[in-house]
């Protein structure tokens, strides 16, 4: 829960700035209507938000094609409030996806490469000595952001790695004994190859544990790749998606309101027994070395209440723990050793476990 939520501003409904193409379709945008205020009834408020988050996942479907889940899971992590790790084979359009939110999103975004050389200070900030006052300042890292960009985060040392532990978690930064905020909201979205192991340091279990989600981007279909190529081939703009042409719809203000809105979705206390259910049987599952904390239950129901809410649900369901368990859970077990000696996949032991696991029916 962000700790400012009862300051938080009304949605105003999303604007479209000018552009190089044409307007989309009325059924892609939201139509204009007055702000909603803490006045209005909240069934007006929830459809505002609703229809606020698919405009938004529409214009993110422009930049990146044939990632729609993908691209669900992130926006479920903003309204839930967490840090997403975004795993692919290069070319996929990881990058691409977090420039396209940022362009959508009003507020601020930095970008870090993460290389073997990077220092912690890179990533948090240091201090300056200034010859005309002849006095220590404070400079400010990339972390002070709203969407923070870790990119190839695995190319980095395990010290320039835990450098975003503390802001992951406390939304602050520690600089020669003081506490600096981050703004707010601020979400990390980082990047890893999966195939290229070289170079590269794996992040620790706590740091894993801070990452709401771990998402997986695959190939995309036939023909979505065939659109892709097409509307990549008739620009001269490199290889990907130009994402200048997005609008901008959620302002930096209109995030938390957002985000108080998916804490308030109901959930019934059986739905939330079977969230807690479905993580502790994780804990003695055969084919599990080990299991997932209570962090996990937490980000499950924060999670599941977002997916219910970018889908227009009223309230959440178990269909909607099921579907984010795979994403929240896979980088918090770890598979028996004879399982990876098989090559057996994490995933393939969560989705029986999915199955097994008895979900409330009424």
């Amino acid at each position: 829960m962000m700790s400012e939520e009862s300051d938080a501003q009304p949605i105003a409904p999303a604007t479209a700035t000018p552009d190089d193409r044409d307007a989309p379709p009325a059924d892609t945008a939201p139509a204009a209507e007055p702000p909603v205020g803490d006045d209005r009834p909240a069934v007006n408020q929830h459809q505002r938000a609703v229809q606020l988050i698919q405009a938004v996942r529409a214009e993110l479907g422009l930049a990146l094609i044939g990632q729609q889940q993908v691209i669900d899971d992130v926006l479920c992590a903003l309204l839930a409030g967490g840090h997403v790790l975004i795993e692919g084979v290069p070319g996929l359009g990881k990058t691409l996806l977090v420039r396209a939110l940022a362009r959508c999103f009003g507020g601020r975004f930095a970008r870090i490469q993460f290389t073997p050389d990077l220092m912690p200070s890179d990533v948090t900030g240091h201090a300056v000595y200034d010859l005309a006052s002849e006095q220590f300042k404070l400079r400010q890292g990339p972390v002070f952001t709203n969407l923070l960009l870790a990119d190839e985060i695995n190319r980095a040392p395990a010290k320039t790695q835990a450098a975003l532990l503390e802001v992951m978690q406390e939304r602050q930064v520690t600089l020669e004994g003081n506490a600096l905020p981050v703004p707010r909201p601020f979400m990390v979205l980082a990047t890893q190859n999966p195939i290229e192991q070289e170079g590269t340091y794996p992040l620790p279990e706590a740091e894993l544990d801070r990452f709401m989600l771990k998402l997986r981007m695959d190939y995309p279909a036939h023909l979505e790749e065939l659109e892709l190529v097409r509307l990549v081939t008739r620009t001269a703009r490199g290889d990907m998606l130009d994402v200048a042409a997005l609008r901008p719809l959620l302002r930096e203000r209109d995030v938390p309101v957002l985000q108080r809105i998916c804490a308030e979705l109901p959930i019934d206390d059986q739905v939330l027994d079977y969230a807690v259910r479905l993580v502790r049987a994780t804990r003695d599952w055969p084919g599990l070395a080990f299991g997932a904390g209570p962090r996990a239950s937490i980000a499950l129901v924060r999670c599941a209440r977002a997916r219910a809410l970018l889908h227009g649900g009223e309230f959440v369901t178990p269909d909607d723990l099921k579907a984010c368990a795979p994403a929240v859970l896979r980088h918090r077990v770890r598979l028996a050793p004879e399982l990876e000696i098989e090559g057996q996949d994490v995933d393939r032991v969560l989705a029986q476990l999915l199955a097994q696991v008895a979900a409330p029916r009424s």
